[in-house]
């Protein structure tokens, strides 16, 4: 069974993570803080910038389709409203997978908690962010 998916919403989810994520590290919210804790420096978050920059909207558009298509199971598995599943079900993946495995990797790196702690926070907002689109916009003829 592959679970059906709007992919106007899966789309709109990738933008507003590009748009989180440009929000977020900017120099007068996180940016700076970020820079700092990571030890990059400016110079360095500009020297080929269109790489990373790819690299995120191809991985926040497979992260939508994932989380759009899990969204989709959970709701027809247990039933209720379809935001509530996607925001239970974007909490649930993150803890388990975003934030369990960045805590990982990072303490085993030996990367300041401060960072830790940015990083998963904003994965959160982001995945929070797409469920709230795939919840207010789930795919035709499931709701």
């Amino acid at each position: 069974m592959i679970p059906e998916i709007n992919y106007w919403a899966v789309l709109l989810c990738t933008v507003a993570s590009m748009v989180v994520g440009s929000v977020w590290y900017t120099p007068k919210v996180f940016g700076d803080r970020w820079m700092k804790l990571a030890k990059v420096t400016l110079a360095d978050t500009h020297l080929a910038a269109w790489l990373p920059i790819l690299v995120s909207i191809v991985l926040s558009f497979l992260l939508a389709w994932v989380l759009a298509g899990a969204v989709t199971i959970a709701w027809h598995f247990y039933g209720g409203a379809f935001l509530t599943s996607a925001l239970v079900t974007a909490v649930t993946m993150w803890a388990g997978f975003t934030a369990g495995r960045i805590i990982v990797h990072d303490i085993f790196e030996g990367r300041p908690t401060g960072l830790t702690v940015m990083t998963i926070a904003h994965e959160l907002v982001t995945v929070l962010a797409m469920a709230v689109i795939i919840g207010v916009w789930p795919p035709a003829g499931t709701v």
